[in-house]
Formats: structure tokens, sequence, C-alpha cells
């Protein structure tokens, strides 16, 4: 597989994605995945999670996961394609709306839409978390790893680091 091959399929998935990532690159996570492994068949289920992994792990905004699969299936230019394609188009968008959200602050259908857009983006974000423990879970102690994992997430005030990090030890160990 050519880099050129790629790019330009690449660049238009991603920039139809930044259009509708309500909430983050993390809300379409569950696409990219469709696209990258189920319908291009560019990366695997265990490549894409990891890559995903690396993104939420390095500092730096959450949208590096875009960067990371261009990367990994066309080098260098797949990286700044995916990344320009994911950022500008919602860069535009968010520059136009902001101007329309100030000129209309005090309009009631605002709040509306507000309050419309919480569920949406808390929806998204389940479903990326639904695809990554399918891609990622491969038997019963991985599941059992997610499931603890998520409800110490929503139950205690732990930071999430240190469960991604007692889950790589579990991994290095060989028990996940």
């Amino acid at each position: 597989m050519k880099p050129g091959d790629v790019l330009l399929p690449m660049a238009l998935q991603f920039a139809l994605l930044s259009l509708i990532a309500v909430g983050g690159a993390n809300t379409v996570v569950p696409e990219m995945h469709r696209f990258f492994v189920e319908s291009r068949g560019w990366l695997g289920d265990r490549e894409f999670a990891d890559l995903f992994a690396i993104a939420q792990a390095a500092p730096g905004p959450n949208v590096m996961i875009a960067g990371l699969l261009g990367w990994k299936v066309a080098g260098w230019p797949g990286a700044a394609v995916a990344t320009v394609a994911m950022c500008g188009p919602s860069g535009v968008l968010t520059y136009a709306v902001g101007h329309v959200w100030h000129r209309f602050r005090g309009a009631p259908w605002r709040a509306a839409v507000q309050a419309g857009l919480a569920p949406l983006t808390v929806g998204l974000i389940l479903a990326s978390g639904y695809i990554l423990a399918r891609a990622a879970d491969h038997g019963w102690a991985g599941y059992a790893v997610t499931a603890v994992t998520t409800a110490l997430v929503l139950s205690t005030k732990l930071h999430p680091l240190w469960l991604l990090g007692a889950a790589g030890v579990l991994g290095a160990l060989g028990l996940v």
C-alpha cells in the first residue's frame, strides 16, 4: 500500500469526521475504527486500540489519534494529512458558529441547542468506549479489567492514568 493510495480517502474521511465530532475526536472513534479496520482493512483491531491508548496516554489533545492513524498507514505525510483534515474543517466551522453563537447569545433556541448537545456527546463517547473495549478485550480477563476500570472511574475520584498504569502492569505480567 503506497501512501498516495490512502491520502485522499483518509483526508476526505477525516474532514467529514471533523465536522461531526461534537465533543472532540473521541466521539468519532467508532467511525474511525469502522473506516480504518472494518472498511479499508488498513489496521487490525489490536493496532487500532494500541494507537488509541498511545494518543490518550500522551500529553496533548485527544485529536492526536488522527495523526497516529495517518502515520501508521501512510507515514509522515499521512500524519500531516490526517491532522490537517481533522482540525481544519472543524476549526473553520467553529469560528463561524462562534460568531453566530455570540450574536444570538440571548436567543431561547441557544439554550435548547446546548442542552441537546450534552447527551449527544455522552452517547458518542459511550459508543467509542464500547468499540474500543470490543477491539482490545479478547478474553474474560480483559473484559473484567474493562468492567472494573469503568466502575472505578464512575464511582471514585481516581485519576484514569492510575487505572491505565495498573492495567499495563497486569498486561506486562501476562494476566490480561
